[in-house]
């Protein structure tokens, strides 16, 4: 009876918006299945749409992650997803959280918690049945409304009226939020630039400043990961005008030298913005001439191929630019020894940096985004039948002095060359 009154009264502030972009979600994936899954395996049961996904359809956002809340313990909807031949992996039991997986489309569903014990980094949470525990224990009240597959919304702290007004606000007090997790202070830049329409509440700013030190206790992946989020939202350019987010930025990654770049980005940068991606974007900001680059990889985990492709820019620009360094010939050279991206990562970088955008730049990006890596025509087993050569450090070397010339004559070798250096 209590879960008939509780879904009647949510009917009463069904919201179109919400109902017509959760439609389009039900048509594109077979998402029925699991609400009709878990919501039918018992009277009380229940799963809700919550946080960004919520969010962002009532802000008009393209909604690419689903995230669900349902009133049941994990091992409960392991149960029921098994009994229902749903697929889904434990991403994250320890908290609550599993990820069904329905014809490639993922839906991480956290069982409601509350916080027992926090210590600025980690929660020891217990599993709960109540929807306002759960809203209670999120940062902001524009993360803490919730939705049913019909569009009605549950909404204890009126976070849509505040997505609607632009203010960020946390819940409860703000010190003691930020204090059961210092990420909250990136987390809280981040809705600002995307969200805001008012100026920062000068209280919140004196906490968050009061707080800084504590992010030393969250470790560099999560940092990043954060801040990622930040630089490949639709705000971001928002933080080199912004004073205050500006100066929480700079505290926490004091490396981003360069990022007031974005402040005044040409035609081209601002047009390709989306077009690029983090890696890129955050070797705008660490790229000074200086070890700058190699003490941010230090700092952050980086995988072997960003740091490759951070090295590479960072040694490229720390050189000086001649005027044959956009010819053809070079740019063919590092097209063959150092891969596409980071040909087309040095003409971007060029373009993104420069206040007058050059025309012959977008021209190389055009001729070289669709060019394949040139093949060295000959092969070792080719030397070695044709050319009687024993395989041995005489073979590489032979092939090393075939390359280079091909290299240097733009990829081009004739049989008498090749002679030439079988005969030497």
């Amino acid at each position: 009876m209590n879960n008939f009154i509780s879904k009647f009264f949510l009917s009463l502030q069904n919201n179109n918006k919400v109902s017509l972009e959760i439609k389009n979600i039900r048509e594109k994936t077979q998402i029925d299945n699991l609400f009709t899954a878990i919501n039918s395996s018992s009277e009380s049961s229940e799963i809700r749409f919550v946080g960004g996904c919520i969010r962002k359809i009532l802000n008009k956002e393209k909604v690419e992650d689903i995230d669900l809340a349902v009133n049941l313990n994990p091992n409960e909807v392991c149960e029921i997803l098994k009994k229902n031949n749903i697929n889904f992996f434990k991403s994250g039991i320890e908290h609550g959280t599993i990820t069904a997986v329905i014809d490639n489309h993922k839906f991480e569903i956290t069982s409601l918690r509350k916080d027992i014990k926090t210590d600025g980094r980690h929660a020891t949470v217990e599993f709960s049945n109540s929807w306002k525990e759960d809203a209670l224990r999120r940062d902001f009240t524009i993360n803490s409304i919730y939705s049913d597959l019909d569009g009605n919304l549950f909404d204890p702290f009126d976070g849509k009226k505040d997505l609607e007004k632009g203010e960020i606000i946390f819940i409860g007090e703000p010190e003691k939020r930020i204090q059961e997790d210092y990420l909250r202070i990136l987390r809280y830049v981040r809705f600002f630039l995307n969200y805001s329409k008012k100026k920062h509440n000068l209280f919140t700013i004196k906490i968050i400043k009061k707080n800084l030190d504590g992010l030393s206790q969250i470790s560099s992946n999560r940092l990043l990961d954060e801040f990622k989020k930040l630089v490949k939202s639709n705000g971001f350019l928002n933080l080199a005008k912004d004073k205050e987010c500006l100066e929480i930025i700079n505290l926490v990654f004091p490396q981003l030298k360069n990022i007031k770049i974005f402040k005044n980005l040409n035609n081209f940068a601002i047009k390709n913005l989306e077009n690029v991606d983090f890696i890129f974007l955050l070797s705008l900001m660490i790229i000074d001439g200086s070890d700058n680059v190699d003490y941010f990889i230090y700092k952050f985990n980086f995988s072997k191929k960003d740091q490759k492709r951070l090295l590479f820019l960072n040694s490229f620009y720390c050189n000086k630019i001649k005027k044959n360094t956009f010819s053809k010939k070079n740019l063919n050279k590092i097209l063959y020894f150092n891969g596409k991206e980071a040909l087309l990562d040095i003409i971007f970088f060029s373009l993104f940096k420069s206040k007058k955008v050059d025309s012959q730049l977008i021209n190389l990006i055009n001729i070289y985004k669709d060019k394949e890596v040139p093949l060295l025509p000959l092969r070792a087993i080719t030397l070695m039948t044709k050319y009687n050569i024993p395989e041995g450090k005489e073979l590489g070397k032979k092939l090393k002095e075939i390359e280079q010339i091909w290299v240097d004559n733009n990829f081009e070798i004739s049989e008498n060359e090749v002679q030439n250096v079988i005969n030497n």
